[in-house]
C-alpha cells in the first residue's frame, strides 16, 4: 500500500533537509554503543539515508523495506559501495505483509517520515510486535509548527500529541516524556516496548 504524499526528491536535495547523525545520537544510536544490540527493522528505506549510517554504528543487521524497487536497489548498491554486508534491504509491503521477521527479534524499529499513513496504529502495532521487550520504536515526523521546505501537508501531518494518542492506542509502547528536538525540520518520540 503506498503511503499518501510520499514523494521523494532528488537525493541530494533530500539528505540536505535531514542531519543524520543528530537524530542517529538522539535516538541513541552511538557508533558501536552497547545499546541498543540486535537487529534494526527501518520501514521505508528511501536512498539508505538513514539505512547506511545506522548499519555502520551497529553490531546487529538493518532489516529495511520499501515498496519502491528504485528505492532498494539504490540503498543496496550504496550498501555494496560502502562495504556494508550488515543491511538486507527488501522491496515489501509491511502494511499488508507485515515485515516477515520473527516477532520481538529486533532492538528496534524506525518509523522515520511515514505516520501520515492511513492507518498509523496498524503501522505502530507491527513495529510494536516486531520489537523485543525493552526494545523501542523510533519515530521522527515533520513538524508541523513552522514552513517546512518538504513533507506532507498539513491536513495530514501527525503532531506529537497524535502520535502520542495512537501509539496508547496501540498498546504496549511506554511514551517518552516529551518530544525529541530534531532540527532544522523534525520531532521525534522513542516509545519502549514494555
Amino acid at each position: 500500500m503506498k503511503i499518501r504524499e510520499s514523494g521523494m526528491p532528488a537525493q541530494a536535495y533530500w539528505e540536505t533537509l535531514l542531519d543524520v547523525p543528530l537524530i542517529l545520537d538522539a535516538f541513541g544510536f552511538r557508533s558501536h554503543s552497547a545499546e541498543p544490540r540486535g537487529d534494526i527493522a527501518e520501514l521505508g528505506c528511501g536512498y539508505g539515508t538513514f539505512t547506511l549510517p545506522l548499519a555502520t554504528r551497529l553490531r546487529g543487521t538493518v532489516h529495511t523495506f520499501d515498496l519502491d524497487p528504485a528505492m532498494v536497489a539504490t540503498t543496496a548498491a550504496r550498501a555494496t559501495a560502502a562495504g556494508l554486508t550488515n543491511i538486507r534491504a527488501s522491496v515489501r509491503d509491511v502494511a499488508t505483509s507485515g515485515y516477515d521477521l520473527p516477532p520481538a527479534s529486533c532492538a528496534a524499529a524506525l518509523l522515520f517520515n511515514i505516520l501520515h499513513a492511513e492507518d498509523p496504529i496498524a503501522l505502530l502495532r507491527s513495529a510494536r510486535d516486531l520489537v523485543r521487550p525493552g526494545g523501542f520504536v523510533a519515530v521522527i515526523h515533520w513538524r508541523s509548527d513552522l514552513a517546512t521546505p518538504r513533507g506532507p501537508s498539513l491536513a495530514i501531518r501527525p503532531t506529537p500529541a497524535q502520535i502520542f494518542a495512537w501509539a496508547a492506542s496501540a498498546t504496549g509502547l511506554t511514551p517518552p516524556a516529551s518530544s525529541l528536538n530534531l532540527p532544522p525540520w523534525h520531532y521525534g518520540l522513542k516509545f519502549h516496548r514494555t
